[in-house]
């Protein structure tokens, strides 16, 4: 892609009210994270360069500065991407995983949770925010949500995780209070699972 086109991309596609749309974002996202499970739109205008989503744009530009380091997994990077990152919210992409504060990746070819940062013990924020495009947030295969901000239980069914999603997060959530954050957009649907939350798979008898 020529430089021209380059910057043409860059300066695109972004919020048309940066303030206002990114507290929204902002709102959403600590909602999202308050009540697991729970299926929130974002009611933005974005279209960021492909193969990056809606979702996972906003979420960047909502939350993402100079200082909070990116990773671009497969399905969410690419040279417009990153020029469209720096120029809309100064993120510097990060080249390894444990080094980012955000990663986006696409569910399907998500890495393991283990590549990212996970805090340590006195400051168990400095982890990464994993935020995963997937296809849909409902009509998958049923997950029982279990944890802080969930009267009793929660049943979500996501489509496009991983098949070893479930086994990943249980080890994850056996760092606890280290651990990595989840947040899965679809569009512009925003579902979040945060490492308190346990995450397993409702049997046959239940989902009868």
């Amino acid at each position: 892609m020529s430089e021209a086109l380059l910057s043409t991309v860059a300066v695109s596609g972004g919020f048309d009210d940066p303030v206002f749309e990114a507290q929204a974002v902002f709102r959403a996202l600590m909602d999202a994270m308050a009540r697991p499970g729970t299926v929130h739109d974002l009611s933005v205008s974005i279209a960021p360069p492909a193969p990056l989503g809606q979702g996972s744009g906003a979420v960047a530009l909502a939350m993402c500065d100079p200082d909070t380091p990116v990773w671009l997994g497969e399905g969410a990077d690419s040279e417009s991407v990153r020029a469209w990152l720096s120029f809309q919210c100064g993120a510097p992409v990060a080249r390894d995983a444990e080094r980012s504060a955000f990663a986006f990746a696409r569910g399907t070819n998500m890495p393991a949770m283990d590549a990212f940062a996970i805090g340590t013990q006195e400051y168990p924020d400095r982890s990464t925010t994993l935020v995963v495009e997937v296809e849909t947030l409902e009509g998958g295969v049923r997950l029982r949500l279990d944890g802080p901000g969930i009267d009793g239980q929660r049943v979500v069914g996501p489509v496009g995780l991983p098949e070893d999603f479930v086994t990943q997060r249980a080890a994850n959530r056996a760092l606890f209070p280290r651990g990595v954050d989840v947040v899965l957009v679809a569009g512009l649907r925003m579902m979040a699972l945060p490492r308190s939350t346990v995450v397993s798979h409702v049997n046959e008898t239940e989902a009868g």
